[in-house]
């Protein structure tokens, strides 16, 4: 196949991976000589704290990728593949590698977010300045944008008839990976004088985490190694999922979020146990579901960009929520695991030694943070935005605003998750509470939920002094429940309670 370009460079972001890679194959299929580049791009890095396991992830996974790339060349006779590392503003780095290499073309994969947004449109005007077109595609997303839309031709504001028109239109063509081996004798070695260094998290201005205490590899192979766990307990998924003190989710968030892993790899899998498990699927279809709901928030932020800062549904930002002193105390609290609620204690000890937490346990947090302290939401959002490993914008504020029931499809408003009687139902015997509060691990399964209705034998007993060895309750769930009743009156009254 004659091709069009001679020249191209693949700009890798939230994509790191070699294999089925939508970027790689169009340039590749389009140039004869490709070159590949990565930027640490200082808008994103420079505010984030100096130990941030994300940071790590990605050096991680950027040497892995750098390693791939460099043996998929060998594999096609071309040593001196490498990697080209930069640090600094990415539209700057991108336009000026474009131009030490003379490339006729830039290849990216899409990036939804705001800030990418932004950036993408300036590397797109400076590069057409230098006559070098930017190309981007589709890549992050089974259905992006305007794939899904209802019949009058709008986009979905509501989950389950959106995920029965994503299932419907799902088909192989969709999950088809892109062939980039076939392609890849187009990876160009680097022209000589072009700086090949990788800036290690020293040069970069960070220190290392406890990611390697905490078992989280970088790279495809390590996304690989999970994936093939998961799938040999997918079926039991459905359940599993719900408690945290049980192996149940696919630990994959992170690899999708920065792409060592292909989205097509994953929806590929679950739709291919779905067809050979019969009554056994339902944990393939629970996990294909909550892929659905990736895509459902990406294109809620495509549509309702102002989802960024302020309710989807506008009607909810007259909700006025506590504020003053005792607000950033109730606040600081929630941060820190004093809330004197063990499963929300016990959660925010989780993302802070751990940068993760369980499905489960963000929707009982953000539930007890607008509703039993009644705090803002964005004020949790943007809590969780620093601390997670896999934080994705669009995911995190969907799911903040479904909790705070100002979302897309929100759980509605008077509808508050009991924290006591979720840590019953989905902790009963106080195995997650035990492994991250150990100061309460004396107590019986019975008490360890609510620790206050111990009695003071029990208390002693188990060397709990509430107030000083435990906090007490910073709130109580009843009168708090009434409250939030009250100030999310202001948008409308609850019917048939």
């Amino acid at each position: 196949m004659e091709k069009a370009l001679d020249t191209a460079l693949v700009w890798f972001r939230r994509d790191l991976r070699v294999a089925d890679h939508a970027a790689l194959y169009h340039a590749l299929r389009s140039a004869r000589q490709v070159w590949c580049a990565f930027v640490f791009d200082r808008a994103i890095l420079d505010p984030l704290p100096r130990a941030d396991r994300r940071v790590e992830f990605i050096v991680e996974s950027i040497a892995a990728l750098a390693a791939d790339l460099a043996a998929l060349g060998e594999g096609k006779g071309t040593p001196g593949v490498r990697l080209l590392v930069r640090h600094g503003a990415g539209a700057d780095e991108i336009v000026g590698l474009a131009a030490e290499l003379h490339v006729q073309a830039v290849f990216a994969n899409h990036d939804d977010d705001p800030y990418a947004l932004a950036r993408d449109a300036r590397t797109r005007g400076a590069l057409a300045d230098r006559g070098v077109a930017l190309h981007t595609s589709k890549d992050h997303v089974i259905f992006e944008r305007n794939e899904v839309l209802t019949l009058s031709g709008k986009p979905y504001t509501v989950f389950t008839p959106y995920r029965s028109a994503w299932l419907s239109k799902l088909d192989d063509y969709f999950l088809k990976p892109y062939p980039v081996e076939r392609h890849a004798e187009a990876l160009a070695a680097v022209p000589a004088g072009v700086d090949v260094s990788v800036p290690d998290l020293a040069r970069l201005g960070f220190v290392r985490t406890n990611l390697e205490s905490l078992r989280i590899v970088g790279g495809s192979a390590a996304a690989e190694t999970l994936l093939a766990d998961f799938l040999g307990r997918i079926d039991d998924y459905a359940t599993a999922r719900e408690y945290p003190a049980v192996k149940g989710p696919s630990y994959l968030g992170v690899h999708l979020r920065f792409g060592t892993v292909s989205i097509r790899r994953l929806a590929g899998a679950a739709r291919a146990r779905i067809a050979d498990a019969g009554r056994l699927a339902r944990g393939a279809e629970t996990w294909l579901s909550e892929l659905v709901w990736r895509d459902f928030y990406q294109q809620v932020l495509h549509h309702v960009p102002h989802v960024v800062g302020a309710s989807c549904k506008p009607e909810f930002d007259r909700v006025r929520f506590e504020h003053g002193r005792h607000a950033d105390e109730a606040f600081a609290a929630w941060c820190e695991g004093r809330t004197g609620y063990p499963l929300v204690d016990a959660a925010m000890a989780q993302i802070n030694q751990t940068g993760w937490m369980h499905n489960r346990l963000r929707m009982v947090t953000a539930s007890f943070l607008t509703k039993d302290l009644g705090i803002d939401w964005r004020r949790g959002e943007a809590y969780f935005a620093e601390h997670l490993i896999d934080y994705e914008l669009a995911s995190n504020n969907g799911g903040w605003q479904w909790c705070a029931s100002t979302g897309c499809d929100a759980q509605p408003w008077f509808r508050i998750f009991n924290p006591v009687t979720q840590s019953r139902r989905f902790d009963p015997e106080g195995k997650f509470i035990r492994r991250y509060l150990p100061q309460l691990a004396r107590l019986g399964d019975d008490l360890i939920h609510a620790p206050w209705e111990a009695g003071p034998i029990e208390l002693e007993a188990a060397g709990i002094e509430l107030g000083r060895s435990y906090p007490r309750p910073i709130v109580d769930h009843a009168e708090a429940r009434a409250k939030t009743l009250q100030r999310y009156g202001v948008v409308r009254k609850p019917t048939g309670t």
